[in-house]
């Protein structure tokens, strides 16, 4: 008989104790989640803004050392399919453990001192474990939360973006920090702003010795393996959803600050409205659950692009209000993440088939992601002015709001659509 069953037959008092060590549990669990996700960006935000002292220090060339924030997207589109293989074969638990002290280690390495080659190792090492944690948690979730899916993804994906946001003001700041023997410099900034991924390290590692490796049910020898998840059309649909909309936070992280220089706003101001941009995310993230109840649900997806559509717009015929505009696009990339990291877990039946969609849904999407701010830039560079790559950012809108008619309806992976 199940520890629930027990809990009932027992009555009302064993059941309410009974569920105590669960909550306990829970609530130990969601901290975790929180401290993982509190570094998960904070790796990777902290060097645009020192790419100046970097290549200073490192003798390398600026336009080299920029190829830096596109290690992660490749990492990320190559090492996201891998997780979910190495979670059904080592178990989920284990995997994020060892990927959680492969970051810790990749931080270090990133900052080692002496050549420049440590730097770029650090940095993918970085990319792929990150990979690992942005394709596993939603499993995570989905095995421990149930219900409360969206509160919780809502709740991680808040904390990664605004921490991710916080850390890439913070840096500058902490690079000057003068101890009297001189600043501390480039290295131990990207060092301080991760000052807590141990303790999420330790605290995940007591998660993993209670619960398990939390490996899934192994398929009998010479047993058929039916349909993947590439094969099916709704983790198409989840993944190209996510693709589009993570266009639009890498086109706006990558070019508000060159378009506000453009319209006369200093390098203080451009720095603010990047910022902005991305901390107005954190508000709509966290306010998504809130709006993911009753018939409004089936339709959120496809009218998270409106408010971003506006921004463009806005963005296109009164440039002045470029901060405003920003951070308008920014509830609109905010509430989206934490739209596709929900349906990568309510989109399936069980935790398993969420780590598999996870992942295909994050390679092909991350794959995508890559390619429309070097397009932006490339249409920018042909017109010389901002219009046209406004334009082309707006169709992308428009797509998203395309595939949120889709991914709204109720349906999931590797399960036929319902007969009318």
């Amino acid at each position: 008989m199940s520890e629930d069953a027990l809990a009932d037959a027992a009555g009302p008092g064993a059941r309410g104790s009974a569920d105590r060590p669960r909550a306990v549990h829970l609530g130990f669990l969601l901290l975790t989640l929180c401290l993982i996700a509190v570094n998960m960006r904070a790796t990777i935000t902290g060097i645009g803004p020192l790419l100046e002292q970097m290549t200073a220090d490192t003798g390398a060339a600026l336009t080299t050392l920029s190829a830096l924030t596109s290690v992660p997207l490749i990492a990320w589109a190559l090492c996201s399919p891998l997780a979910h293989t190495a979670a059904q074969r080592w178990g989920l638990n284990r995997v994020l453990t060892v990927s959680l002290a492969l970051l810790a280690a990749g931080t270090l390495i990133r900052s080692l001192p002496g050549a420049v080659a440590s730097v770029w190792i650090g940095t993918a090492v970085i990319g792929a474990t990150l990979a690992a944690a942005n394709v596993l948690l939603p499993a995570v979730v989905k095995q421990s939360f149930g219900t409360r899916v969206p509160a919780v993804t809502a709740l991680y994906t808040a904390l990664l973006a605004g921490c991710g946001a916080v850390a890439s003001g913070l840096v500058v700041p902490i690079s000057h920090v003068d101890t009297g023997s001189g600043p501390w410099g480039w290295r131990a900034a990207l060092v301080a702003v991760c000052a807590t991924l141990p303790i999420a390290l330790v605290l995940w590692a007591i998660h993993h010795r209670r619960a398990g490796s939390g490996r899934g049910p192994v398929r009998p020898a010479g047993a058929r393996r039916g349909p993947g998840v590439w094969g099916d059309a709704v983790a198409w649909q989840v993944g190209l959803y996510f693709g589009v909309q993570a266009s639009l936070f890498y086109v706006l992280l990558t070019w508000i600050a060159p378009m506000a220089l453009s319209y006369g706003r200093g390098e203080a101001q451009s720095g603010v409205d990047t910022m902005m941009f991305q901390l107005t995310g954190v508000l709509s993230s966290l306010a998504l659950p809130l709006v993911l109840r009753g018939r409004l649900e089936r339709w959120v997806p496809a009218l998270l692009p409106l408010l971003a559509i506006v921004a463009v717009v806005g963005l296109v015929t009164a440039p002045g209000g470029i901060l405003w505009w920003g951070m308008l696009a920014g509830l609109t990339s905010g509430a989206s993440l934490a739209m596709s990291l929900t349906l990568m877990a309510s989109r399936a039946r069980d935790h398993h088939t969420a780590s598999a969609l996870s992942g295909m849904g994050q390679s092909v999407g991350y794959a995508f992601a890559a390619l429309p701010p070097v397009v932006f830039g490339l249409l920018h560079t042909v017109t010389g002015g901002w219009a046209l790559p406004l334009a082309f950012s707006g169709a992308l809108l428009v797509v998203q709001g395309l595939l949120g008619l889709l991914v709204g309806r109720e349906r999931f992976v590797l399960e036929p659509a319902p007969r009318p």
